[in-house]
């Protein structure tokens, strides 16, 4: 019985320990969420898009958020400028060629207090066959609330830029009256409403775990000794 003691306060520590029980995984909630980012076009105006098909999830630290990770997933053929032919365009490999990379993905490396209620965020993004890094900032999270469906939801909103030569997309073209086309540099503004993922306790998904099968050996009867004989 001395093993089981033994086992007991780490059993305890798991259950209890105040870093477990102060994070939370969220999912981003697509129908309400938007990734968009914007360009200047042609030197007079600015042209933004999205991307439609996103998947993400936040494991959030509630006692200090900078212990968070963030991990985004992004359909590159998803991407929607309201022009089918410019669409076309960017998922062709002049950009972004969604046929060889259908998906950009990013991986927080680093969190940052900016303020209050605000946050650097610095991690990698893979785009286009390049990973890189990129910086966000972002405001939030916001106090959770419970929707209309019973869950539990809250939002972010982040916002940075980057030089899309930097992950292989040069593509332009020179135009006479001076500059080019498009832009090298892409704003980003992110905004996303997250989703409490239903915690499963520890205990309970070790409950959960089917029992070992017992072996042949294991599961067998000893006979009973044979009765000792008489001496003579």
């Amino acid at each position: 019985m001395r093993p089981l003691r033994l086992l007991a306060p780490t059993v305890s520590l798991f259950v209890l320990s105040p870093a477990l029980a102060l994070a939370s995984t969220w999912d981003v909630d697509q129908a309400h969420s938007t990734v968009e980012f914007s360009v200047r076009h042609m030197m007079v105006t600015t042209v933004k898009g999205q991307f439609q098909k996103v998947t993400g999830t936040v494991v959030l630290d509630e006692k200090d958020a900078t212990k968070s990770t963030v991990e985004v997933s992004i359909e590159t053929a998803s991407i929607d400028t309201r022009e089918p032919k410019r669409d076309a365009h960017l998922k062709s490999a002049d950009f972004f060629d969604a046929a060889k990379f259908p998906a950009l993905t990013f991986k927080s490396t680093k969190i940052e207090k900016a303020g209050k209620g605000k946050f650097k965020v610095t991690g990698d993004l893979a785009m286009h066959g390049v990973t890189k890094p990129v910086v966000l900032v972002v405001e939030g999270p916001s106090a959770s609330i419970k929707d209309p469906f019973g869950r539990t939801v809250r939002g972010v909103m982040a916002t940075g830029k980057l030089d899309r030569k930097d992950w292989g997309m040069s593509w332009n073209k020179a135009l006479d009256s001076g500059g080019f086309v498009v832009s090298d540099e892409v704003k980003l503004e992110i905004n996303a409403e997250l989703a409490e993922r239903a915690a499963v306790p520890p205990v309970a998904a070790q409950a959960e775990k089917p029992a070992a099968p017992k072996s042949a050996a294991a599961g067998s009867k000893t006979p009973p000794a044979a009765p000792a004989k008489p001496s003579k």
